[in-house]
């Protein structure tokens, strides 16, 4: 078994542990029937499980599907797909979609991170993995703030503690003073002299590099709120200056495997090869997306972008002869379907010739076994070339932006070797499309767009995009949508949590700017 599986599988058996038991240590069980009490259980495993959920459910890429890729990949002209339920880029409205991270996030993540920090507070011996238990958490929780804005968050998962199974939604604003809080402390609080960390699927226990995640998971949250609080955001950012990610050795990327079947795969993976459906056929790379590549000459197109991959919609059997050509590379126009309808069936659109015609991901970023990218140093560099143009803080603009460039392009060879870009080529990319200051935070943020959608993390692609604005994104026009023709801004909160929570869900809906829709935006959305 390989070590994610190893370390997994634990955790479900002490569970069970719990609640049988063995006749030959009869006399023993008796005396002490709890044969796994809280001297003996080892945390890791929480920490382990947290890692490997915050990477998608167990139960089929349930959030994954619905939220990353149906919803914010399209929505962000990342991804496109002409399959009926994919109503991300049409702006229709599917609850139960925009309710599945939620559904998914507070048991399968939120509780083993909660788990974690509170089993672990206040014992020396464990020091480590409750610090990384603190930042993980943080990690956790600022996905969930940025798709929903007020959310269960001082109480939630601790229900076994508290008793309070009601948890009451909490103010953005508070949620992430204290997100930022947290990881600040933590970051610091970590000690290389301390405790082994055992149960870490991402850097194995490296200290160091942990420190480095922290941080740069503080500056990123502390640049989420340059338009909400400018004050907050600049106090943070001034404290992670020289903490953060040094190169993309610093990445963190949670590494799959196939042997645990659906449970232990890559999310992304699983959807995007055709497991649930004929998502390999029928969804292809946005036109947007490849268009900007295309435009500007980008070497990240000809690894990122294959035709012929599929050459039936009947077969999920990947062709082997596919082409990397970049100049036959071909985006799929986003908000399309297969009605037979002028406007918007795809085959009556200019750009169809063929299915097989339109630019599927490189194979190398579908692997069962492959990377979940989590952070990046690319996305660190690019938010601090941000904040140098934007509060001349960490350095030159430029520079950064250099760094986060090459990054960009130079990382993908941690989703196969077949992937890399040359160090050259970049170098040639940059002087072909050098740093203009006047134009800064528009490169800065294009930049920041194409590169999340690389790492197929569209959730924080749409929420840097919500916070800048940028790239400008012309919107779909598709009939009966939900929002007026605009680009979504938040998910509305589950319809269960007014069955389950009734009196703190109506408040918070009560309390959102724009109501409790698609249109409706989070606190730092301004």
């Amino acid at each position: 078994m390989k070590t994610i599986l190893k370390l997994y599988v634990p955790l479900i058996l002490s569970g069970l542990t719990l609640i049988t038991g063995c006749t030959k240590d009869f006399e023993k069980i008796n005396t002490d029937p709890v044969s796994v009490g809280q001297d003996q259980y080892n945390p890791n495993y929480l920490l382990s499980t947290a890692q490997l959920n915050y990477t998608g459910s167990i139960d089929f890429a349930y959030e994954t599907w619905r939220g990353n890729l149906i919803y914010a990949s399209t929505m962000m002209q990342g991804m496109s797909s002409v399959i009926g339920y994919w109503a991300g880029d049409k702006y229709l409205l599917n609850e139960g979609y925009t309710a599945a991270y939620w559904e998914k996030a507070y048991p399968d993540q939120v509780k083993y991170a909660a788990d974690l920090v509170e089993f672990t507070k206040g014992k020396a011996q464990y020091n480590n993995v409750y610090q990384m238990g603190r930042i993980w958490k943080a990690l956790i929780f600022e996905r969930l703030t940025d798709l929903y804005g007020d959310v269960p968050y001082f109480d939630a998962g601790k229900g076994y503690y508290t008793g309070n199974l009601y948890p009451k939604y909490d103010a953005q604003q508070a949620i992430y003073t204290d997100l930022l809080k947290e990881v600040d402390e933590a970051s610091n609080a970590l000690n290389a002299s301390g405790d082994a960390v055992t149960g870490d699927l991402v850097f194995a226990g490296d200290i160091a590099k942990w420190k480095r995640f922290g941080n740069s998971l503080m500056l990123r949250m502390a640049m989420r709120l340059t338009k909400a609080d400018a004050t907050l955001a600049q106090t943070y950012i001034n404290k992670a200056v020289g903490k953060t990610m040094t190169s993309d050795a610093d990445n963190a990327f949670f590494k799959h495997d196939v042997n645990g079947s659906r449970v232990t795969q890559n999310r992304n993976a699983q959807v995007l090869l055709g497991d649930g459906g004929q998502e390999n056929f029928y969804t292809r790379w946005s036109s947007t997306f490849i268009n900007y590549l295309k435009t500007n000459n980008d070497p990240r197109l000809s690894k990122v972008a294959v035709t012929k991959l599929y050459l039936t919609d009947a077969t999920k059997d990947q062709n082997p002869a596919y082409i990397t050509t970049a100049a036959v590379q071909k985006g799929m126009p986003n908000g399309k379907d297969l009605s037979g309808i002028a406007g918007r069936d795809v085959r009556q659109d200019p750009s169809y010739t063929d299915f097989t015609d339109y630019s599927s991901p490189n194979p190398g970023m579908l692997k069962r076994n492959g990377n979940t990218f989590i952070l990046t140093y690319a996305e660190t560099e690019l938010l601090w070339a941000e904040a140098a143009q934007r509060y001349g803080i960490g350095g030159s603009a430029a520079t950064h932006y250099n760094a986060g460039v090459t990054s960009a392009m130079t990382y993908l060879s941690q989703y196969d070797a077949a992937m890399a870009v040359n160090a050259s080529d970049a170098a040639a990319y940059l002087t072909a499309h050098p740093y203009v200051p006047a134009n800064g935070l528009d490169m800065i943020a294009t930049q920041y767009w194409a590169h999340t959608i690389t790492m197929l993390d569209f959730y924080e692609t749409w929420s840097n995009w919500r916070r800048t604005g940028l790239p400008v994104l012309v919107p779909v026009v598709y009939p009966n949508n939900n929002t007026g023709g605009s680009i979504p801004r938040r998910f509305p909160y589950p319809l269960f949590e007014g069955v389950s929570n009734a009196t703190n869900y109506k408040a918070a809906s009560a309390a959102v700017p724009g109501g409790d829709k698609l249109v409706g935006k989070v606190w730092w959305d301004k």
